[in-house]
């Protein structure tokens, strides 16, 4: 059991108060073991290492299921924080989870987190650099959970302008809009009683905004150009690579649907922060390229040096890409050297060498081609997330060659 001063703690939990006092501004109670239920509403029980050692709740709310899963997070939320600060039982380190890779502390948080948010029917959100692996997450907790037998739908709503991901999202009606010949069904009628994943929803417009809102607080949405409401039961998880807190204090992204699909949030790190990953990474692309071949090939020392003092600004995507790149061009030689790396990592260790002048232009043009990277090509966006001109960013940008 835990000391008087260990139970203190639990008042300052930082996911715990993340989970429940900032997404909805609640007052939250700590009841000890040994305290009598006194009609507390929503409650969740807090275990440490196999014992109940006290519940969470929130007094006079209603004990509604929207509300009791979020309590449960987060009680699940301070039993892992007292196993990390006061040990528990040992945990058996995993190198992937479905189709995800990773053997750093940050993915085995993530990794325990998917644990229990895969057996919910919270929606989620997952944020995170463009290349993190935002879309095999979403797999992963739909492919784990009770609806994996039911349809996954994926859609970027960023690839499409607003009228035309209206349509996609929900459908419309013949002859709602010039070019519309015949009735079509919507992203979210097609995946009743599955997954809907919807990658880059910052970039939603307002107007769709509402209607996404008004999915997942009724499940109901009016095709375009239709007047009879549709029903629909899906299971929504969002992504996106922009803060959405930032956005909302701006008026830029509606306050209520922030809260809405927040319930759940995961954090994927960028590769920058967990490099030990890289060697798995690398060795698991290795296997994907050899299509069938049984002589493995492997990266020299100098090489993976390299590649473990690159940032990846792309992250896994961009690592992907390389490994693939490195393949290719050493044709049937089983050892890949340095000398086959892409010119920036190569150019890297040669600005490092060079001293300080060159190594901040080499941050600065790292920087750059991330943010363009993350905003697709948006200079506009790209500036002011750099927090610098979009006059600046053209310079820079044709200087580095990123104008294209």
């Amino acid at each position: 059991m835990l000391s008087q001063d260990e139970v203190g703690e639990l008042h300052a939990v930082r996911s715990l108060a993340k989970i429940i006092n900032l997404h909805w501004g609640l007052s939250l109670r700590w009841i000890a073991a040994h305290e009598a239920p006194n009609g507390e509403g929503a409650v969740a029980p807090v275990t440490f290492r196999g014992t109940e050692i006290g519940r969470l709740a929130v007094p006079g709310a209603p004990a509604d299921r929207f509300l009791a899963e979020i309590l449960r997070v987060g009680a699940d939320e301070v039993s892992a924080y007292l196993v990390e600060i006061h040990g528990g039982e040992p945990r058996l380190e995993r190198v992937s989870y479905d189709a995800i890779i990773g053997r750093s502390p940050e993915m085995q948080k993530l990794y325990r987190v998917l644990d229990r948010v895969v057996h919910s029917e919270s929606t989620v959100l997952i944020q995170g650099e463009n290349g993190t692996g935002k879309e095999l997450i979403a797999r992963a907790v739909h492919f784990g959970s009770p609806r994996r037998d039911r349809r996954f739908v994926a859609q970027n709503c960023s690839a499409f302008n607003d009228n035309l991901l209206d349509s996609e999202l929900f459908g419309h009606r013949r002859g709602a809009f010039t070019g519309a010949f015949a009735d079509k069904q919507g992203l979210f009628e097609a995946a009743d009683g599955g997954t809907f994943f919807l990658d880059e929803v910052g970039d939603m417009s307002p107007s769709l905004q509402v209607k996404l809102l008004r999915v997942l607080q009724e499940g109901t949405f009016i095709p375009v150009g239709d007047t009879s409401v549709r029903t629909v039961d899906v299971r929504v998880i969002a992504a996106t690579n922009r803060d959405l807190k930032s956005m909302v204090e701006r008026g830029e992204f509606r306050e209520d649907l922030y809260y809405r699909i927040n319930v759940i949030n995961l954090v994927v790190p960028p590769l920058r922060d967990r490099k030990e990953d890289i060697p798995v990474l690398v060795d698991h692309f290795l296997k994907k390229q050899a299509r069938g071949r049984k002589e493995k090939r492997r990266l020299t020392k100098a090489c993976v040096e390299r590649m473990l003092a690159y940032p990846w600004p792309g992250n896994v995507r961009e690592l992907e890409n390389e490994v693939e790149r490195l393949v290719v061009l050493a044709g049937d030689e089983k050892i890949i050297g340095e000398e086959l790396l892409s010119p920036r990592m190569r150019q890297r260790g040669a600005d490092e060498a060079r001293g300080l002048p060159a190594a901040v232009e080499a941050l600065e043009r790292t920087m750059i081609r991330g943010a363009l990277e993350r905003h697709h090509g948006n200079k506009t966006r790209a500036a002011h997330e750099l927090m610098i001109s979009r006059r600046n960013l053209i310079r820079l940008a044709q200087k580095y060659g990123f104008d294209a």
